[in-house]
């Protein structure tokens, strides 16, 4: 029965059951029945509820076999229900694709996320450079900035999530499992500096949870995880010298731009490192808040970061002949005619 995946999409799509029922040509009242299975949709009404929730007709079939668990929100006091069942709908909805993709797989090529490298005590937040350093060595990251966030959470067994809900500025950031795959939600629409800081803060939850000293507030550490993790000591103190009585704007620019934290990230990291007093840190600010850079700093914004490793393992699953076209063309939610011209790449000629 299609009930509880036409709700997803209906919540997806953000419809009342008014509205899809004026779309569709039907009662409110027959969603409603839909939805909670009393009634089954004509093959007619079904071609219409896809083309009205932008959906194929096999995703009402899909079976619903993902749960989220231990759902963690960074929302802001303005997030409304109906931004969030937005969220976890789109949320849901990929993750079925990405498991249904795994299950096909005689051996998934992607390993499931594991930290097992021993962590230095943490006993206050200046630890939590040490963690840090810890992690990137246990990775083999180096101390150089790191490229592309989303490729390296995803190379770790993380499954990320771009979520293209009009999410405005209501969240800050989802984390949660699908059994043991940890799970990070970030949006399309935000500068890539945000991006990569909610999915370094995010991490940090993963790696810290449990080894934090009791009464150290997790956010506050998670944010300290994220700057270091960004813009490690070495490269800030490289940059802008170990002590400073002042420092320009432009060169948090600079920084901001080779690192992909934001300037107010890096005033932050300046300060944490006692580069700069609290006295500056909180002077810079008030210029920032002048200037109007709080709500949009100054430039072209940071690129953001976008995702293909879903695209090209249905390619290479194809490829493989794991996957029919057919099964290609439902995952990546394309008309299969589509899917033809995209493997011959006609669309690419000149």
């Amino acid at each position: 029965m299609i009930g509880e995946r036409l709700k997803r999409a209906r919540s997806a799509a953000g419809f009342s059951m008014d509205v899809l029922g004026t779309a569709v040509g039907i009662s409110a009242n027959m969603i409603k029945k839909y939805e909670h299975d009393l009634s089954m949709p004509s093959s007619g009404v079904l071609l219409k509820l896809a083309a009205a929730l932008n959906v194929r007709t096999e995703y009402f079939f899909r079976p619903a076999k993902v749960k989220l668990a231990e759902v963690e929100y960074r929302k802001k006091a303005n997030a409304s229900a109906y931004i969030i069942k937005k969220i976890e709908a789109d949320v849901l909805d990929q993750a079925e694709r990405w498991h249904e993709l795994a299950n096909l797989w005689p051996q998934f090529p992607i390993p499931p996320f594991l930290f097992d490298a021993e962590l230095p005590n943490i006993s206050c937040l200046d630890d939590i450079d040490e963690v840090v350093d810890c992690v990137r060595s246990h990775w083999n990251l180096g101390l150089n900035p790191l490229p592309n966030m989303i490729d390296l959470l995803e190379s770790k067994g993380v499954l990320v999530i771009i979520t293209q809900t009009d999410v405005k500025n209501t969240f800050d950031g989802l984390q949660a499992h699908i059994g043991n795959q940890p799970v990070i939600v970030v949006s399309a629409d935000w500068p890539g500096c945000r991006q990569r800081f909610t999915l370094a803060h995010e991490l940090g939850h993963l790696i810290m949870h449990g080894h934090l000293p009791v009464g150290m507030d997790e956010e506050k550490a998670c944010n300290r995880f994220a700057s270091a993790f960004l813009l490690p000591k070495s490269g800030i103190v490289e940059h802008l010298g170990k002590t400073r009585k002042n420092i320009e704007p432009r060169e948090l620019f600079i920084l901001k731009h080779e690192y992909g934290l934001s300037m107010a990230g890096c005033l932050f990291r300046a300060s944490d490192l006692g580069i700069i007093s609290d006295q500056k840190r909180v002077s810079m600010f008030k210029l920032f808040t002048m200037r109007g850079w709080r709500t949009q700093e100054p430039g072209e914004p940071y690129r953001a970061e976008t995702t293909c490793l879903f695209e090209q393992l249905v390619y290479r699953a194809l490829g493989e002949q794991i996957i029919s076209e057919s099964k290609a063309a439902e995952l990546l939610q394309m008309p299969l005619i589509q899917l033809h011209r995209s493997r011959v790449m006609s669309e690419m000629a000149a």
